[in-house]
């Protein structure tokens, strides 16, 4: 009589299901650990920790820390200087990135690939090594110390890896869209208006979310074309307030988070755009 087969394979799955979602749980812990430990300093007072210590149980709770962060330290300076970059370099990067890809993918123009992989190809390049270069040709152009510069920095050097994401959603789109949009008398500009760019919204919403949080959280072209401090975007001025604020972990944690929640705004904003675009790039 045979014997009935025995569930190792359920046991096997099941166990690596819990597996998994403990190695998952447990990095997310980690992961959310460091974030809680800000967000806890931030609120308590500069007594509360000098008396109990930076890892402790909190036994104040104020908010006078982003006050003294805002007023005091230079944030909201900073934090507008911030926008006028990023908003404007944002806009700017994606929209030069969205016409250049559409003519590189849509079109037969000579040496396409060759000045694609020319502007990906300068994307590899450390910029450490052009961070000289970089403030030297600002200073001769007259725009050194000043936001446009950095703004115009930052669209130099994001526009080649926009560009080659962008030219492989477009690229992919079907030949037939645009050939009978052409019958209907449509022009290459109310083609790419029209009908390309609306296809490729999940792919500009995700690089929308991507190049604001790339440009807002930089710190090294900031400090290459600017000397002024009240021209310094909210990562210079965070570590000048931890200069101010050498011993008053509070205050320079009530800093961090004022300089994390506009990119995290941003993200949760576009967050069902980001994720579509990254699934609709995995299925390309």
């Amino acid at each position: 009589m045979a014997t009935p087969p025995t569930p190792s394979a359920p046991l096997r799955r099941r166990a690596a299901t819990a597996g998994f979602h403990l190695g998952a749980g447990t990095l997310a812990v980690l992961w959310l650990l460091p974030i809680a430990l800000v967000l806890v300093t931030s609120a308590r007072t500069f007594d509360d920790i000098a008396a109990h210590g930076l890892g402790s149980w909190p036994h104040s709770f104020t908010l006078d820390n982003f006050t003294q962060a805002w007023v005091d330290g230079g944030q909201q300076r900073a934090l507008i200087n911030s926008l006028l970059v990023t908003i404007p370099a944002v806009l700017a990067t994606l929209a030069l990135a969205a016409m250049a890809a559409f003519a590189l993918s849509r079109y037969e123009l000579p040496f396409r690939r060759s000045v694609l992989l020319l502007m990906l190809g300068g994307n590899l390049l450390p910029p450490q090594i052009l961070l000289i270069p970089v403030s030297k040709l600002s200073e001769m152009m007259g725009v050194y110390d000043t936001l446009p510069a950095l703004i115009g920095v930052q669209i130099g050097f994001g526009v080649g890896f926009y560009v080659f994401v962008l030219h492989g959603f477009m690229r992919a789109i079907p030949a037939e869209i645009q050939q009978a949009a052409v019958v209907d008398g449509a022009g290459p500009w109310q083609i790419f208006w029209r009908i390309i760019l609306p296809l490729t919204r999940p792919a500009l919403a995700a690089l929308s979310a991507l190049s604001f949080t790339w440009i807002f959280n930089d710190l090294l072209w900031a400090i290459t074309v600017l000397r002024s401090d009240t021209k310094m975007p909210i990562t210079a001025a965070l570590i000048g307030l931890q200069g101010q604020y050498v011993s008053m972990w509070n205050v320079i944690a009530a800093g961090s988070v004022i300089a994390a929640a506009p990119t995290v705004a941003v993200f949760l904003r576009f967050q069902r755009h980001f994720v579509a675009g990254l699934n609709l790039g995995a299925v390309k």
